[in-house]
């Protein structure tokens, strides 16, 4: 099951789009808010549960969306009933450069006063989310990114 495209999604479209493939994934709300309260380490499902307000059945089928494509995986933490908590996979921790940028760009555009700050646990500096070069390590603006095919050499100036 891993990686399969919901049903109301062109399989071509997805193919030929990471944003379109990666928002077939995770690309509504319930998801988004789930995978946030994962990264704060709310893990279980009644925790997740109450905390989002959410209706049972929502959650367990986006956890389920969320197993199957290995961006969650199910851990027991009690064996009778047996029941697991949720924890995140190498695949799903590589989304936390993505929920930081919504987050700041929620803060910016929409809160008075950022109800959360993300902070350097060893220093307690707030974080700056940036795309830098790996080549020559400028910070890039959006004005600044061209793209090109992903077949091809990486471009040279």
């Amino acid at each position: 099951m891993s990686g399969q495209v919901p049903e109301h999604t062109s399989k071509d479209h997805v193919e030929s789009c990471s944003i379109a493939a990666t928002m077939a994934i995770i690309g509504d709300r319930w998801t988004i808010l789930i995978l946030r309260d994962i990264f704060r380490g709310v893990r279980r499902f009644g925790q997740l549960q109450a905390d989002l307000g959410i209706a049972k059945n929502i959650l367990s089928d986006r956890l389920q969306r969320l197993v199957d494509n290995d961006v969650l995986e199910q851990v027991p933490y009690q064996e009778r009933p047996l029941r697991h908590e949720y924890r995140l996979t190498a695949k799903g921790a590589d989304l936390s450069p993505s929920l930081v940028a919504l987050m700041q760009w929620g803060d910016r555009w929409y809160a008075e006063t950022p109800p959360t700050v993300l902070v350097h646990d060893a220093c307690g500096t707030a974080l700056q989310n940036v795309t830098r070069c790996p080549q020559c390590g400028d910070d890039i603006t959006p004005t600044h990114i061209a793209s090109r095919p992903g077949s091809e050499q990486p471009i040279t100036h």
